[in-house]
């Protein structure tokens, strides 16, 4: 099956900005205020802050194509990646059209019973690379047009061309020894299943962290991608990578899984396709008018933390956005405010 995708599915490397690339970076934790970067593998410390701002670095946020389009849960990884760029550093989208034939189990009690074809695969990726594209770019036209500093440019990479030529036989011989079963075993997100699912869990999901492992093994080698971003459901995956390449190198190149927040609405759910309450970031699913009214409409709860997540403003317009709208909440500024930035992101003007 990967090999028949692998032929209708092109590997591509897209340049957003045709500019040259930017050597300067800063310190992407800042935004640790907002929100972003708080649940890590490492520690935030004055080293790891050294590492990003002294030096250009590569970080990756995988995608799996299980459905048409992205939803507004997905958002929050492309803004992380967005942010590394706009700190200088170079992103890497990932198209999982290889491991979302195996099931991510992250986050899910039971197995997933969708089942995708070869040409659901290809189309959804197809149309999720658009997406991604069309947002890298409504950044740079509507969020960066004013700055002086370059932008590194998106590189998008379809997991299937790591697993060209290779049978099972191979990669468990090869890499298989690698993996140790106690760290695999730990894993929340495996414990969780085993010990409170009905169904159990498959060997199949059980051994995604494994591919996801390998896929970052690539990254590393091809683009030097030392970092992954990912939801903070994502890391006990991200553990698994990060022992793999230890145990791979040697122990002699480090690598640092970095997370966004699982975003919720005000009754604590999750905001995604899971649970049917998905806002689509396909302007055939969900129009732009849906889009702006869905944020438009964002209680006063939650309507701070969307702007510190959702948006790039800085802190000090966030705070004074808020102060505005304690004291005039019949104008809803912030829901205003929030709802053009989102809309102007993911459909542009």
């Amino acid at each position: 099956m990967i090999n028949i995708l692998l032929k209708r599915s092109l590997v591509r490397c897209y340049s957003i900005s045709k500019r040259y690339l930017s050597t300067n970076t800063s310190d992407v934790f800042k935004l640790q205020e907002h929100g972003f970067f708080c649940d890590n593998l490492a520690e935030v410390d004055s080293n790891l802050r050294k590492l990003v701002t002294s030096k250009q670095q590569t970080i990756y946020c995988g995608f799996d194509p299980t459905a048409k389009s992205l939803h507004i849960g997905n958002l929050v990884g492309l803004i992380g990646l967005l942010h590394w760029q706009r700190a200088g550093h170079q992103p890497i989208a990932l198209l999982g059209s290889a491991t979302v034939l195996i099931g991510d189990p992250s986050g899910r009690s039971q197995e997933r019973k969708q089942h995708l074809t070869n040409d659901d695969i290809v189309s959804n990726t197809e149309n999720i690379e658009r997406l991604i594209q069309l947002i890298f770019q409504n950044h740079e036209k509507y969020f960066w047009k004013e700055q002086q500093k370059k932008l590194s440019p998106l590189t998008v990479v379809n997991n299937l061309s790591f697993y060209d030529n290779m049978n099972t036989i191979t990669f468990v011989s090869t890499y298989g020894p690698h993996f140790r079963m106690n760290p695999l075993l730990s894993r929340k997100v495996i414990k969780t299943r085993l010990e409170t699912s009905h169904d159990g869990l498959g060997y199949n999901e059980f051994s995604y962290q494994l591919y996801q492992a390998y896929d970052w093994y690539c990254l590393l080698k091809k683009y030097n991608c030392r970092f992954q971003l990912g939801g903070v459901d994502q890391i006990g995956n991200m553990r698994t990578g990060h022992d793999f390449i230890s145990r791979m190198t040697n122990f002699e190149e480090d690598t640092y899984g970095v997370t966004v927040p699982l975003i919720t609405n005000e009754s604590g759910e999750k905001l995604g396709k899971s649970l049917g309450n998905a806002l689509w970031l396909d302007e055939n699913l969900s129009t732009p008018y849906e889009c702006y009214q869905h944020f438009r409409n964002t209680p006063d709860s939650k309507v701070e933390e969307y702007l510190k997540i959702f948006t790039f403003l800085p802190l000090n317009e966030i705070q004074q956005l808020m102060e505005t709208h304690r004291n005039k909440p019949h104008e809803y500024a912030a829901q205003i405010k929030l709802a053009k930035q989102i809309t102007l992101l993911v459909h542009g003007g």
